[in-house]
């Protein structure tokens, strides 16, 4: 079903690491985002996801502080925002899988030429990421990187075989 190239590998991590934190498909998904090709996979899976409306989350956190969900999922999100603190903190619910892209030492944040909003204003270390969730009150249960290599010639592409490009998390609130 997903082969080994982009996306379809991130996919196939995430969904994976998604139905072993959250085998209850049962529970109700707040994917934060507009609607994105993986929501797909999650239903597929049997996920009831939805979506937020592409409101700007920097600015306007009232879509996670209600609990008409069970879960917030945050896949490739938290980078674009300035300050992800504020999100994940007023985050209502007691359950979050979130991934987001890590620096990489060899290539610098991306930023989209002709989008403004497809750019990178944070590209974390690991470290940094679970310190936003820890500061916020959130225990993170499970953790994994892995890499995304891309089928170009050059020193980056056989750095991007070995070094790891993607960290997911699943963390629960503190009571």
């Amino acid at each position: 079903m997903y082969e080994n190239a982009f996306p379809n590998k991130r996919y196939k991590h995430t969904i994976d690491f998604l139905k072993e934190v959250i085998p209850d498909t049962n529970q109700k998904i707040l994917d934060l985002g507009i609607r994105n090709p993986f929501v797909d996979v999650m239903e597929r899976e049997g996920y009831t996801v939805q979506n937020t409306t592409g409101e700007d989350l920097d600015l306007d956190t009232s879509v996670v502080q209600t609990d008409s969900y069970d879960v917030v999922t945050a896949f490739e999100i938290f980078e674009h925002l300035l300050s992800p603190f504020h999100v994940v903190n007023a985050i209502k619910g007691d359950k979050i899988v979130a991934s987001i892209p890590l620096k990489l030492w060899f290539a610098s944040a991306y930023r989209s030429k002709t989008d403004s909003w497809d750019r990178h204003y944070h590209e974390f270390e690991d470290w940094q990421f679970d310190w936003i969730f820890e500061k916020a009150g959130w225990e993170i249960k499970k953790s994994i990187k892995f890499t995304n290599p891309v089928k170009k010639i050059g020193i980056r592409p056989i750095l991007r075989k070995f070094t790891p490009r993607y960290y997911l998390v699943y963390a629960e609130r503190i009571k």
